[in-house]
This record gives structure tokens, sequence and C-alpha cells, in this order.
């Protein structure tokens, strides 16, 4: 990082919802403009002083196309402040507030509002190709019997969104099996993973520690009011788990709708600033960002696996090991994901075949990561997801009053991406 220190003063993000449930009826615009006027009354930020509103999204509606710039004019922020999209698949928001910290690292900008917004309720169809293109062609139609060529119902039928990566055809769910069947990862260990991570979501939500990152919103028509989210399972229990089965490969896989993320509408920013103009207009900063990485393998055999290249990267950035780590915020797409990466970041053979290092670079204490739930419990809007594990991993720095949090996270493509924070209030 240069000189110019780039602090998180806050964040927030609306309650993460099963899609198709209360926000049914939202676009991912009215969910980040929901998002940003929640963080600006919580932060009572003027919006003369904002600078710059970065938002990730990977689903994109064609209408909203630049979403951030969108949800920036619907929240009623001065229309002088420049806005961009971007996507990395589930480290969008991640690479928006990386793109943030450059931004004011560099010199270029002081203050900047960087996160994202997924609506999986509200997912573009489209016809198929051929009949797109008959759309097109008969712009240039002019006699009635031209129209003919639409009689045929088959080309009527919309292509069905599945969430498959292109490079291999295989969903993340058949990757993921894999994974885990290369790793050496049991049902068992997935579905115990899963239930800590709904227990401990339920169990930060009735202790209050989620609502210091929660928004609560009304939602039209009815105004309803929403103020937690809806996805954990307080009862869920290894019997219930036991009983599910294999959602992507049968009858013999591992993967269930209970140890895999389920889709979730949501958005999250977070308020960035450089240190000394954050002083100089009286916040008190949460953290301060020591350094990222970003990692790429091969989408063929390492798709989830980004966590594990991405923390020895960072950690080696700021001179760190994993025992200076006192949180971890992982990103669980799949229980069975997240316990490849710990397996491997504990492996000699893996630190030695794909690290080119020595040794293994750690293991990771159980006891230390997402101890609030995570994405398996609260939920994962892909374009937002990282700017929840932001707030709250700053959030449980300063809760458990220790030094240092580590954010990683995979996605689509086979990236990774990992973040260093240091508490600016310990």
């Amino acid at each position: 990082m240069s000189e110019r220190k780039v602090v998180l003063v806050d964040g927030t993000r609306i309650p993460f919802l099963k899609a198709n449930t209360s926000y049914k009826n939202l676009r991912s615009y009215d969910l980040a403009r929901l998002a940003l006027k929640g963080l600006l009354d919580k932060t009572q930020l003027s919006p003369h002083e904002l600078q710059q509103v970065i938002a990730g999204t990977v689903i994109s509606n064609f209408t909203t196309s630049n979403v951030a710039r969108d949800a920036l004019l619907g929240a009623g922020l001065p229309y002088t402040i420049p806005a961009f999209t971007v996507t990395m698949a589930c480290i969008s928001a991640n690479q928006a507030i990386t793109s943030g910290i450059d931004l004011i690292a560099s010199g270029q900008k002081d203050v900047v509002i960087a996160g994202g917004t997924e609506s999986l309720s509200d997912v573009p169809i489209r016809y198929k190709k051929k009949f797109r293109r008959k759309l097109m062609a008969a712009q240039k139609f002019t006699k009635p019997w031209q129209f003919l060529t639409f009689l045929n119902l088959k080309d009527w039928l919309p292509e069905i969104p599945r969430v498959a990566e292109f490079a291999t055809n295989r969903t993340m769910g058949q990757d993921c099996e894999r994974t885990v069947s290369r790793i050496g990862v049991t049902r068992r260990e997935q579905d115990e993973f899963a239930i800590r991570s709904h227990h401990l979501a339920a169990e930060a939500t009735e202790k209050g520690f989620l609502s210091q990152e929660i928004t609560p919103i009304s939602v039209e028509p009815k105004f309803q009011l929403v103020d937690k989210d809806n996805g954990f399972r307080k009862d869920s229990s290894m019997e219930k788990l036991q009983k599910l089965r294999p959602a992507f490969v049968k009858p013999h896989g591992t993967i269930t709708a209970g140890n895999a993320s389920f889709l979730t509408d949501g958005a999250a920013f977070v308020l960035l600033m450089e240190e000394e103009k954050a002083r100089a207009l009286g916040y008190e900063p949460k953290a301060v960002v020591k350094s990222y990485a970003y990692t790429a393998q091969s989408p063929h055999d390492e798709l989830l696996l980004g966590p594990a290249y991405a923390i020895p990267k960072v950690l080696d950035q700021a001179n760190l090991t994993l025992q200076d780590i006192d949180v971890f915020e992982i990103h669980e797409a799949f229980a069975g994901q997240v316990l490849a990466a710990l397996k491997c970041l504990d492996s000699d053979t893996f630190a030695k075949e794909n690290l080119g290092r020595s040794q293994k670079v750690g293991e990771i204490p159980m006891d230390k990561v997402n101890t609030w739930g995570g994405s398996l419990s609260i939920g994962h809007p892909f374009g937002a997801t990282g700017s929840r594990l932001v707030t709250c991993a700053a959030n449980r720095l300063i809760h458990e009053n220790k030094k240092f949090a580590l954010i990683a996270s995979c996605a689509a493509g086979a990236l990774g991406h990992a973040m260093i924070i240091e508490n600016c209030r310990g």
C-alpha cells in the first residue's frame, strides 16, 4: 500500500433474503439504492464529500447496466458524482472495494463508497439466439407475410438460466463435488460445517451482533419492515441434513441444498476514506487496509480453491503469518469448498506442488472462522457478499478487541481474493 492510508469508516447492508421472498418485486437497482441510502444515514456523510461510487454485480439488468450510477441517482446523491459497475463473479464487491482503495491510495480520490448488489429474484430471461436473430431481422420487415417466420412455437421457448462455468459447462456444485472427492472432504464434515454456520448466524442475530451491519428497510407496496436475514435455520440439525439427497451428482454426491449457499437477494456497501480526511471529518475509522491480493487458477481443476492461493499471497504481502490473524471471514459458497481450502492450506503436499513453498501455510483454527455465521446461513447475493465480509470482519475485530482480520473468497472463473485489515480502535 502507498503512504496514503485507506481506512474503512463503516459499512452496512440491507437484510439478505432468500430469492423470491420479500424482495421479489425489487430489482438489483432498488436494493442498491436502499443500501446506499442506509449507509449515508448511518454515517451521516455529506453527499458533497463523496467523490466516487463503485458497485459490483453479476447478473446485470439491461435497463440498469451501470447499476452503480443508476442507484446513486435513485438514492438522491448529486449527479456530479461519477460511478461505475464492475463484475468479477462472486468477488465483484471485492473488486469494487479494491478499486476504491486504489483510487484513494493513488491520490485520485479521498472519499469512496463501494460494494455491490444482486437480485436473484429478477434474473433476465432471454429468447434463444435463433429467435433473437429473427426479432432483429423483423425490424426491416415491410410485408405482413414476412412475419410468418414467427409461427414456429419452438422458437418462442426461453433460454433457462443455468449457473454453469463457461469454460467447462459444469455447474459450481458439480465442480465442488469433484474438489471434495479429490481432497477428501466427507458428507458429514460438510453437514457439520453447515449446521455450525446456521447456528452461529442465529446466535449472532439474537445477540444483536449482525444488527451492527444491517439497515432495516420498508418494502413496497405494503411497506413491510425487514430488519433481519431470513435464510438462517436455528433448528438445523444433523438428523435433518442427513435426510437431504445430493443436489448435483446423484445418487452418490455429498453436496445438498443443506450444505450449499442458497439464491439470495441483497446489497451492501462500505465507506472508504483516506485516513487524514476521515479524521478531519470527525470520523473514527474502524479498520485500515493492510493489503489485498487476487489469484487465478485452472477452471478445469481448481474452480473453488481461490482462498487456498490468495491467503498465502496476501499474508506474504503484509509480512504476516496465519498465527498473526485473529479474525477470518471466508466466503461459504459451499461447506465443502471452505473445508477443501482449509485442508489445502494445511497440506505440505499442496504447498510444494501448487504454491511452490517448502512447507504448508498452516492450520486455521475453526474458532476464528465466520463466528457470526456465513454465506451458507446469511445468504450469498453474488455481487454483494464481499462487502458484507469486509464489514463483518471489521465489526468482529472491534467486538473481540483483536488486531488483524483476513477476508477470503472464491469465484467463478477459478478466481480468488484475499484482504487483510487492521483494527483502528484496538
